[in-house]
């Protein structure tokens, strides 16, 4: 059971106090005849249906009223986004297989979690908006009749015999008092009326979305953590190998020349000082050779300059060893001690980065190169451009699969634009 957005998630202006306080309450005053329509049906039907069961006649009543569950939920998925501010989530029932006989199709909601859900909710949302109702009418109520006193004090009765709530209070019996209070009454019920009618819509939408989208949707972050999760196991282990390959092509191939360097100096140590110092000089520049290499991997490991002085430094000393020239778009809050990343995420756009620069060196034969790297609110935008001849696409065992690999680790996505004859951009949207 998976969750599926219905509408798209766009951003939209937060409507005014007025303008979400007739939204909050139509969703209370209309839910209530829901609520009670919905009660109605589904008690009786479930009734009829559990008390049939023994007998053929009562599991297709019963499938029919879990059925009859599914609409009223529906139409209370129609209704929460006006009031929640988010998009309509309707979760993926469960379906009869192609060519499935009448009773499997009979069976299909009785064995779906989802549709017992919407059964609660269809019956104990009364409950609930009863309660919101009765608030939310007594409180307009109170703001229209009690501000309006004025209006219509003249208009009511007052016996010699009654008592009004001014002389419960000591204020006396007079007009003036009257109104007086009444209207403040009126004003305090106007003030609080958008919070509490808020409240009771908030209370009846949560109630809802817990009950028809809640399983759904916690299904749905399982489902994401789990990829995240074999993402970042697949992003290490191509790392590691890597990283394995490279030790075993450079430094291990160096370190078993430097090996076999010394010990044919030491055999002509004797007999032939001058070729042993000779040797000896080789073997000194394979040390060096051998220190640039692992001084090199190390930084594909974690790069110093990226822990000591952040990405705009790092990204700096990167382009500084192109092959192609490279205009850099970075914000320079990154590199200050206020406005510097989390690690890990700092270390994913570095190697975004890096990934993509090998790329436009290695297969783009571009002339020109443009990386961007900006701040949205909590949102990181990596941006790597070229106009080279494109063609660039993410598959396995290639450079791009490594980094979307290590963005959706990250809880980013990652999207490629490269049409034969270029140019390409490849855009990383990381989280912060």
């Amino acid at each position: 059971m998976t969750a599926v957005p219905v509408t798209a998630d766009q951003p939209r202006l937060a409507p005014t106090v007025s303008r979400q306080l007739f939204l909050d309450s139509g969703y209370v005053l209309l839910g209530f005849p829901l609520a009670l329509a919905s009660f109605i049906v589904l008690v009786v039907g479930l009734s009829l249906g559990v008390g049939l069961v023994v007998t053929v006649i009562g599991l297709p009543i019963l499938s029919g009223v879990l059925h009859a569950a599914r609409g009223f939920a529906d139409i209370e998925r129609l209704r929460l986004p006006g009031v929640l501010g988010q998009p309509r989530v309707r979760p993926t029932y469960r379906t009869a297989d192609p060519g499935a006989n009448t009773w499997r199709r009979i069976f299909v909601p009785i064995g779906d979690t989802q549709s017992w859900l919407d059964l609660a909710h269809g019956i104990f949302k009364l409950v609930v908006a009863v309660g919101t109702f009765v608030v939310t009418v007594s409180w307009w109520a109170g703001a229209i009749g009690g501000s309006l006193y004025w209006a219509y004090d003249w208009a009511l009765p007052h016996g010699p015999d009654d008592t009004d709530l001014p002389e419960l209070l000591g204020l006396g019996s007079s007009t003036a008092a009257r109104v007086g209070l009444h209207t403040a009454l009126g004003i305090f019920f106007l003030i609080t009326l958008p919070i509490v009618v808020r409240g009771c819509a908030l209370l009846q939408a949560r109630f809802a979305r817990a009950m028809l989208t809640g399983v759904a949707e916690m299904r749905d972050r399982i489902i994401v953590l789990e990829e995240q999760k074999r993402a970042a196991a697949s992003a290490e282990a191509a790392a590691l190998r890597r990283l394995e390959r490279d030790i075993h092509d450079g430094p291990q191939q160096r370190l078993v020349r430097l090996a076999m360097d010394l010990s044919r100096a030491r055999q002509q140590l004797a007999s032939d000082p001058e070729a042993a110092g000779r040797t000896l000089d080789e073997a000194v520049t394979q040390t060096r050779d051998t220190l640039a290499e692992l001084r090199a991997l190390s930084r594909g490991i974690a790069p110093p300059i990226l822990v000591d002085r952040g990405l705009p430094s790092a990204l700096a000393a990167l382009a500084g060893r192109g092959l192609v020239p490279i205009e850099l778009r970075i914000d320079p809050d990154l590199g200050t001690p206020e406005g510097r990343l989390d690690p890990a995420v700092e270390s994913t756009a570095y190697f975004v980065v890096a990934e993509a620069l090998t790329n436009v060196a290695k297969h783009s034969r571009a002339t020109e190169c443009q990386v961007s790297v900006l701040r949205s609110g909590r949102r990181l935008t990596v941006s790597v451009g070229d106009d080279g001849q494109g063609g660039a696409h993410v598959a396995k065992g290639h450079g791009l699969a490594g980094i979307a690999d290590r963005i959706r680790a990250a809880g980013g996505e990652l999207m490629v634009v490269s049409p034969a004859g270029g140019p390409t951009e490849v855009r990383a949207d990381l989280p912060l």
